[in-house]
């Protein structure tokens, strides 16, 4: 069995207990991690070694940031788009990249895009195009390749609360929900909708809801996606609220996968 979680934690430092907790209960083989608002110098790797855990990242301070925990080391660690001429350094904080055994794992943080009329929701698209084209230069369908993250967009009406009135949302426009079923095209599987087809679940909740986490009234942006060879074995796939209940928690909360 491999367990792999996404976890949105909106500052690593500042949720550092409830990361170390969680994994201390669901002992996942990989957890990813997005905006971890840390410049790599002052990462917690210690913490995180002194639990017993592996970890690679890339970081800015005080914004964006990725990273992967995981019980194993990680192999292969690339972070930013390798082969992509139009690679910027913060490209750097928001994709990272392993393998463990033959299996291998993207962890993106895609733009959130702000507003339709802002050039950051066309630098949003134009990721996810990149997105898509590193898939193709680098990966094979074939392959075992999982692709987890905070994605910043909800991909079906059922991925948000009331979606008639988002459809001017940056992440729920029907540019990015195209931008999103495109690269998922190269062939990808969303597992989380294998195991709960037709429910209304989501990841995050915004702060300025407080009522928004009790009426079920959130977001489904953070997700799991998998080739073939991956996505026919997956045993179980879930999102865990209990972190989003914690006091301090992140807006967003756990994603998780099992696979035999």
């Amino acid at each position: 069995m491999f367990k792999i979680a996404t976890f949105n934690v909106n500052s690593v430092r500042m949720r550092l207990g409830i990361v170390l907790d969680w994994l201390g209960k669901a002992k996942p083989d990989v957890l990813c991690l997005q905006e971890t608002k840390v410049q790599d110098a002052d990462f917690p790797v210690e913490a995180f070694q002194k639990a017993g855990w592996n970890v690679v990242y890339s970081g800015e301070k005080s914004y964006n940031g990725v990273a992967i925990v995981s019980k194993q080391r990680a192999k292969e660690v690339k972070v930013g788009f390798s082969q992509d001429t139009a690679a910027e350094p913060r490209d750097a904080a928001r994709l990272i990249r392993a393998t463990f055994g033959k299996i291998h794992v993207v962890n993106t943080y895609v733009p959130q895009g702000r507003e339709i009329d802002n050039p950051m929701y066309q630098y949003k698209l134009a990721w996810f195009r990149r997105l898509r084209t590193m898939f193709e230069q680098e990966y094979s369908p074939r392959r075992n390749v999982i692709w987890v993250g905070d994605l910043n967009v909800a991909p079906e009406p059922l991925d948000v609360d009331k979606p008639e009135n988002k459809t001017h949302h940056v992440c729920y426009h029907e540019d990015v929900r195209k931008a999103f079923w495109e690269t998922c095209a190269w062939g990808f599987t969303d597992v989380f909708r294998l195991k709960h087809p037709g429910e209304r679940l989501y990841s995050f909740f915004d702060y300025r809801n407080p009522r928004g986490l009790k009426l079920n009234q959130g977001w489904r942006v953070d997700h799991i996606l998998a080739t073939s060879s991956i996505a026919k074995k997956v045993h179980a796939c879930d999102i865990d609220l209990a972190p989003r209940h914690l006091p301090n928690a992140s807006d967003h909360t756990v994603v998780w996968a099992e696979i035999k």
